[in-house]
């Protein structure tokens, strides 16, 4: 992994401006935000920053304003709620640059933060104009990017600004970069990846590029259906991409090829409808299914399997359920086989990194979230990622 300077680069800072990138595109409900993770993932940087001196002038999108100011998506709006979390008072400057900035840093003292209004009010943001990001830079000393969400972004703030100040990367950044490198840049093998989710057509470029990267490849959610498909299982009513077959069995060939184990639930979970704890819930093997009935879930020997995969890896990388989690009792290979890895990571055989909305939400009702290795709360960034993607906003960082 090519290196990035961090803040323990950071030299003498004290009265010196910081440009932090960070994502304060929080959920609302009634004026106040409904989760505050994104500001707790920030706020060790902000206060590090802060203590050693520095004006700490705080860079973030909040919404899709598309390049005008929108009165309801100004970052004004969640400025109470990022006081709240760091426990310090901060300034609102409703500009990202010009003599409005500049008079703010004038009163700004050293540890102070500025809040900068929505970056995407200006249509040079998502442009990424370097003009734009030049305007931007000229106010600050040095720029720290700590929003890894949204650094599959090429955005003036997450890319443009790296070009013009001297660039690093935040503590969440850097612990998430740190994660995914011992995921799939230079992970402990054998690595095992569980991809799960509804469909095979939003996962293709994950799946290619996991066959050439780790030995165990085990797939869950309405996706396993599409594969099951492929090797002739008749699959009754459940959901599945019959289109894509030829793409499903191709999958497996350069599985092979690869030397990567494709695992593929043989006993399931189904019923004739979907609903919580429907009559007609059944396990059966996955070559029983009939006409009339869905797969909804992995049946528990097939999770028991699985559990002892993982008992022969070192590493694990997770994007998605393994059956219909939201509802009862769909979700119970996904909850057996996240308490299987997370005992696995507490016990140090194990590192396990996990990301994508889905992910993150499955791994909090199965109650074992804090027990993995890492939990990335970044979605499309971490999804890309998987697929092998480079991010700009880490590539700009990068030495």
């Amino acid at each position: 992994m090519s290196s990035f300077k961090t803040l323990d680069d950071l030299g003498d800072i004290t009265g010196k401006v910081a440009l932090v990138r960070v994502d304060l595109n929080l959920p609302m409900k009634g004026g106040s935000a409904t989760d505050v993770t994104r500001v707790e993932a920030v706020k060790p940087t902000i206060l590090e920053l802060c203590e050693k001196g520095a004006k700490v002038l705080l860079l973030a999108h909040f919404g899709r304003p598309k390049g005008q100011r929108h009165s309801t998506m100004s970052t004004s709006f969640v400025q109470g709620d990022v006081e709240e979390v760091l426990g310090k008072e901060i300034m609102f400057i409703p500009e990202v640059m010009g003599p409005v900035v500049e008079q703010s840093i004038g009163i700004l003292s050293a540890g102070d933060i500025g809040l900068l209004d929505n970056v995407r009010f200006w249509p040079g943001e998502e442009a990424n104009d370097p003009e734009f990001a030049k305007g931007i830079a000229a106010h600050g000393d040095f720029y720290v990017n700590d929003a890894f969400s949204a650094a599959h972004r090429a955005h003036a703030s997450t890319e443009g600004l790296a070009h013009h100040l001297p660039a690093y990367a935040g503590r969440a950044m850097e612990a998430e970069l740190k994660a995914l490198d011992a995921a799939l840049g230079s992970p402990e093998q054998p690595v095992a990846a569980v991809v799960g989710g509804a469909k095979v057509s939003t996962k293709l470029d994950v799946l290619e590029n996991l066959v050439g990267k780790v030995q165990h490849l085990i797939i869950g959610g309405g996706m396993a259906n599409t594969f099951l498909a492929a090797r002739g299982v008749d699959v009754g009513k459940s959901l599945c991409e019959h289109d894509l077959t030829d793409t499903a069995n191709r999958i497996i060939d350069q599985a092979d090829h690869a030397g990567c184990t494709v695992h593929l639930p043989y006993d399931v979970v189904v019923a004739k409808e979907f609903a919580a704890n429907p009559p007609s819930m059944r396990i059966c093997n996955v070559h029983e299914v009939s006409s009339d009935e869905m797969i909804l879930d992995v049946g528990p020997q097939a999770v028991e399997a699985l559990g002892d995969v993982l008992k022969t890896c070192r590493t694990l990388v997770w994007n998605g359920p393994m059956g219909a989690f939201e509802t009862e009792p769909f979700d119970t290979a996904t909850v057996a086989l996240a308490k299987t890895a997370a005992a696995l990571t507490e016990g140090g055989s194990l590192t396990s990194v996990a990301g994508g909305g889905d992910t993150v939400a499955a791994l909090a009702h199965a109650g074992v979230k804090d027990d993995f290795t890492f939990v990335s709360t970044a979605g499309g960034a971490f999804l890309e990622w998987m697929e092998g993607k480079a991010l700009p906003g880490v590539a700009a960082l990068m030495a």
